[in-house]
């Protein structure tokens, strides 16, 4: 009914093993879950209304997994929150989402301004709090498993975050078949390299609890020292990655192999955006025993949908497959009429099953928009969701990724609303109007603006309020913006003035 009962599960099990460690400690299954039903009494003594958000100002350590799983224990769900984020988006986060409590791992992030009404929580108080068995017990008994377990915020075209809201009967469904299809088993050590606000780490988190294994958080600074992290991987005899595509060019790109690859990793697992054929044969030459699978799904379906286990070579000009559904999971590719496409054309994603999350939290209007009943289905209610992901249904049976439907994008792993970052763009002194465009090609993104402001103070302006993936690598100052008739910025136009630049 509860993901915590996966973590209750091994540590009857395996009561010694170490469930997660990172560089400065480890913990073992016991350890975790006592911790968790310390943090639980005293979220319990702060409140009895069930299913409340409570916010982690989370950092690349095991206590962050430990929160999260006390919040879980005691009914109610975790949203984290990247405390390197500027203090502007995680004050508006916390607006949006208005917790019920926010954890802290001690001092708040400097020019953190914090809502009067919200009760700050210090992770060493919760961890030490007197355990109370007969609250903790009697909260259990109300579990359903469709409670929220996470929310995960991701960018919003308004420029404020979107919190994509999932049950714990999404994460119970698909983790298990996550796990089954790969094999993975209790001597697998996961080498995490997503933030813990990026669900590609729900797959580390509950893989990890479900097999009965452990979990390696990577630190940072292996990612730029390339040395180091294939040392790191050797020494806690990484097996697995499943890692953003982002993370694996970056090895690649910075020659990461050049003294050696890791020994024991058997699994690379990559998702996020689409991989580039020469990047991802750096690893393949490295790594020729290790099994690659491209997965492909939004925050919105609980992970992933659909994944491919590369048994081939592949060209440099040729694209990855989607490839193969993942089980209790649909997707429909339909076109602009909402009816499937033939070999040849090209569709929007559709997702439907118990994967879907709940919606967007506190958002019921943008919920609507894209959480709608299967047009192909006109007998009973059946929720879809329209991914805005194009794909491609090849001659040979295959989809492949086409693009965008929208403005959102895909870059350094994330997605990303170039709305959000026009709306925070236009709003720097000096910006007349702003609009972006994300070059595919270079995978670079580009801002467009009307008016006197340079590069550096926009940079400087949105250094505040955005993180620094969603910061243009490339501004174009214009005289002013191309219109269509209608008054709209005519992007099709600015794209076109923008590649003629290029030239």
């Amino acid at each position: 009914m509860n993901v915590v009962n996966l973590l209750e599960r091994s540590a009857q099990a395996h009561p010694h093993k170490v469930a997660f460690a990172d560089s400065a400690q480890s913990l073992t299954y016991t350890e975790v879950w006592q911790t968790a039903q310390h943090i639980a009494s005293a979220l319990l003594e702060l409140s009895r209304t069930p299913n409340q958000p409570v916010a982690v100002l989370i950092d690349r350590n095991v206590q962050s997994i430990c929160a999260f799983m006390g919040i879980a224990l005691s009914r109610n769900f975790y949203v984290p929150i990247d405390q390197t984020q500027p203090p502007e988006r995680i004050a508006s986060i916390l607006g949006q989402i208005r917790p019920q409590a926010l954890v802290a791992m001690g001092e708040l992030p400097q020019g953190l301004e914090v809502p009067e009404w919200l009760p700050i929580l210090q992770y060493a108080e919760l961890a030490e709090a007197p355990i109370d068995d007969e609250a903790i017990a009697r909260v259990r008994t109300g579990c359903l498993d469709i409670d929220p377990c996470y929310a995960i915020c991701t960018s919003g075209s308004t420029g404020v975050p979107k919190a994509v809201l999932v049950s714990h009967r999404s994460v119970l469904d698909f983790i298990p078949v996550f796990v089954d299809t790969f094999g993975f088993a209790q001597d697998e050590v996961f080498g995490n390299q997503a933030p813990f606000d990026f669900d590609v780490s729900v797959k580390d988190i509950y893989s990890t609890l479900y097999c009965g294994a452990t979990m390696y958080i990577i630190p940072r600074k292996c990612f730029s020292m390339p040395k180091l992290l294939v040392r790191t991987l050797d020494e806690q005899r990484i097996t697995t990655l499943v890692w953003a595509v982002s993370a694996v060019c970056i090895v690649a790109t910075v020659n990461g192999f050049k003294h050696g690859a890791p020994k024991s990793i058997r699994n690379v697992l990559f998702s996020g955006e689409v991989m580039p054929i020469k990047l991802l044969n750096v690893w393949r030459a490295a790594l020729p025993n290790a099994t690659f699978v491209n997965l492909y799904g939004p925050t919105e379906i609980t992970c992933n949908c659909m994944y491919y286990v590369l048994d081939r070579e592949f060209e440099l000009t040729e694209r990855l497959p989607l490839g193969t559904t993942f089980a209790n999971e649909e997707v429909l590719v339909l076109d602009e009429h909402d009816r499937p496409i033939e070999p040849g054309q090209t569709g929007e994603i559709c997702v439907t099953g118990t994967c879907l999350a709940l919606g967007y939290y506190r958002n019921p209007q943008r919920t609507a928009e894209v959480f709608v009943q299967n047009p192909l289905n006109d007998a009973y209610p059946q929720l879809m969701y329209r991914t805005g992901d194009l794909a491609e249904l090849s001659e040979d049976g295959n989809y492949y990724f086409a693009a965008r439907k929208d403005f959102q994008i895909k870059h350094m792993g994330h997605r990303i609303e170039l709305e959000e970052i026009e709306a925070h763009m236009g709003a720097v002194e000096g910006v007349a109007r702003a609009c972006c465009l994300f070059d595919e090609q270079r995978n670079k993104i580009v801002g467009c603006y009307v008016g006197e402001a340079n590069k550096v103070q926009i940079i400087n302006e949105l250094k505040r309020v955005v993180p620094k993936y969603m910061i243009p690598n490339i501004f174009v100052q214009l005289d002013q913006m191309p219109l269509t008739k209608n008054g709209k910025i005519d992007r099709k136009q600015l794209r076109a003035t923008y590649e003629q630049g290029r030239r």
